[in-house]
């Protein structure tokens, strides 16, 4: 069956910086555009950033443009989202998924597939 297992999550203080990663399997990955999401205690989720399925078209939720950038290896089946800058505003459980198509939603409800999350905390 399809997972995806993210990892890299953790304490960290301010300004520090942390990579994601979030392993597939099951599925063709490429075949997919891939999305980070995020839910802090008490929020909705929320977009965080996206990928398309061969990287040409990324996507960022404002809040983390410049200081988060999204990749992915095919090869490897695997996407990464490096954050930078963090600040305890970031502090939240982060998710990746799938969706099996060219386009990037932003709509965490689009989504085919989802890990079942990492946790990152910013202490200040």
């Amino acid at each position: 069956q399809v997972q995806l297992v993210e990892s890299g999550g953790g304490l960290v203080q301010a300004g520090d910086s942390l990579r994601l990663s979030c392993a597939a399997s099951g599925l063709t990955f490429s075949a997919y555009s891939m999305g980070w999401f995020r839910q802090a205690p008490g929020k909705e989720r929320e977009f965080v950033a996206g990928t398309s399925r061969m990287s040409s078209v990324t996507s960022y939720a404002d809040s983390v443009k410049g200081r988060f950038t999204i990749s992915r290896d095919n090869a490897k089946s695997t996407c990464y989202l490096q954050m930078s800058s963090l600040t305890p505003e970031d502090t939240a459980v982060y998710y990746c998924a799938a969706f099996r198509s060219f386009a990037i939603p932003t709509t965490g409800g689009r989504y085919d597939y989802w890990g079942q999350g990492t946790q990152v905390t910013v202490s200040s």
